[in-house]
């Protein structure tokens, strides 16, 4: 059964030394995720999810970076997952329409700070976390994500995997039953994100937190039924249509799926990425503003439009998700970053008559190369009678042009260093980039606010 190579492979990877660029890639994965997960902290649902479980707080080993406070290792997986997803910075695996570093960093660090394990642990524990669970995302898409939100639904693989690759390392049988457990607990429909609602953001959380649960119970004898992926009634066959597990186990330990990880470079949803590129291109080759603007026209695969086809968002969550909300911004001011989804940025007149001259369509080719390609074209016709266009095969972050480790420096140092300060936030960078060479309890993340 696929059950087993998986865990066979995640039992190998959580005890041995892995290739450099690998351990590096792992590095860039926790990098990002902290990216994500500040900025997280200072907005919803990261204060209500502190008074939900304040009795919980100050408890435990496993810290709430930002929070200045620790919990135990399953309280903690489910805040810091939730929180990292919340600003949607976090990074994606493109086949599998999934964000991996949510549930499957949240889960490692709480273990991992919970069992006091090395750096180097919690670099292995993420890359089979990835490694396991984008396999099994890849293979139940496209079909799984019509009703199912991927992250936390695939997620609670990947944070099982890391949990039990910390909890009980190189025991094949304890991923095994770590895996089989999680899959009884994977959920999270797109309902919750077609919606002003702070569920989608719970989804990440839940995965890790079932995660670290599967994880922690299995390296004490709890057992998982084997065959849960593929089995008549497995995940699978419930959340899938004829799910593909021919490939699921390919490569593992020799070709690494975290190397392919796609990097956000805008503040909202991915699946606006390649249009909001694309306009970017033309804003700079021809220096065109809004007011230069007669009408946009953007072909996108099907998916981009059923998630970001809101045309009237009025909440920062809803313009996230609004395809016409962020082109619009990103050719007014050239970026869709934290600040495009202010108040007064959301509520702009200028904006708002810009977003009206704004018109989609699903492309059928587009639509066809869906998963695996991430494209849009965008058609500009200007008020002089100009037309321009653009076609954006991929996104920038993504592995075709990925962004570089200064870009991703960046990108922590502009989302981390207004939570921590540019000195402890330049420190905690420094630090995640050799952390093979420290214990993750060095970090001292529950020290900084």
């Amino acid at each position: 059964m696929i059950l087993e190579q998986l865990a066979d492979y995640g039992a190998r990877d959580s005890v041995r030394d892995l290739p450099p660029e690998v351990v590096h890639h792992a590095k860039r994965a926790l990098v990002d995720w902290l990216s994500a997960l500040y900025p997280g902290t200072r907005t919803a649902p990261c204060p209500q999810l502190l008074a939900a479980h304040r009795s919980e707080l100050g408890a435990g080993r496993s810290s709430l970076p930002g929070c200045g406070t620790t919990a135990f290792s399953p309280t903690a997986a489910w805040i810091n997952g939730s929180v990292s997803h919340a600003v949607e910075f976090d990074d994606i695996f493109r086949d599998a329409v999934y964000h991996p570093g949510c549930p499957v960093i949240a889960a490692a660090l709480a273990v991992a700070e919970e069992q006091d394990a090395s750096g180097a642990a919690l670099l292995n524990a993420i890359v089979v976390g990835y490694e396991i669970s984008t396999r099994i995302g890849a293979a139940v898409q496209p079909a799984h994500y019509r009703y199912f939100h991927t992250t936390g639904t695939v997620g609670c693989f990947g944070a099982a995997a890391a949990a039990a690759a910390l909890a009980a390392p190189g025991n094949a049988a304890a991923m095994r039953h770590a895996l089989a457990t999680s899959a009884s607990f994977a959920a999270g429909l797109q309902q919750a994100f077609r919606s002003d609602a702070m569920t989608k953001a719970l989804h990440a959380g839940n995965a890790a937190n079932a995660g670290v649960r599967a994880g922690l119970g299995a390296a004490h004898g709890l057992t998982g039924a084997a065959g849960m992926l593929d089995g008549p009634v497995g995940f699978g066959a419930a959340l899938a249509d004829s799910p593909d597990w021919s490939g699921a186990a390919q490569g593992l330990g020799e070709r690494y799926n975290i190397l392919q990880i796609t990097q956000k470079n805008h503040g909202c949803c991915g699946h606006t990425f390649a249009a909001i590129d694309a306009v970017l291109a033309l804003r700079t080759a021809h220096g065109l503003a809004p007011a230069d603007i007669e009408q946009i026209e953007v072909d996108a695969y099907q998916a981009t439009l059923d998630v970001t086809g809101n045309r009237d968002p009025r909440t920062p969550f809803e313009g996230k998700f609004s395809l016409v909300y962020v082109l619009a911004h990103a050719l007014a001011y050239g970026s869709v970053r934290l600040d495009a989804f202010e108040p007064a940025r959301l509520a702009d007149p200028a904006l708002r008559d810009l977003m009206a001259r704004i018109t989609f369509r699903a492309d059928p080719a587009l639509t066809a190369a869906f998963p695996a390609q991430r494209a849009a074209r965008v058609t500009l016709r200007t008020r002089g009678g100009a037309t321009h266009s653009h076609f954006a095969p991929y996104r920038k972050g993504d592995p075709e042009a990925p962004l570089t480790d200064a870009e991703l420096n960046d990108k922590f140092n502009e989302l981390v260093a207004p939570v921590l300060g540019q000195s402890r936030a330049q420190h905690l960078r420094d630090q995640a980039w050799r952390l093979e060479s420290l214990a993750v309890r060095d970090l001292q993340l529950h020290d900084a606010v």
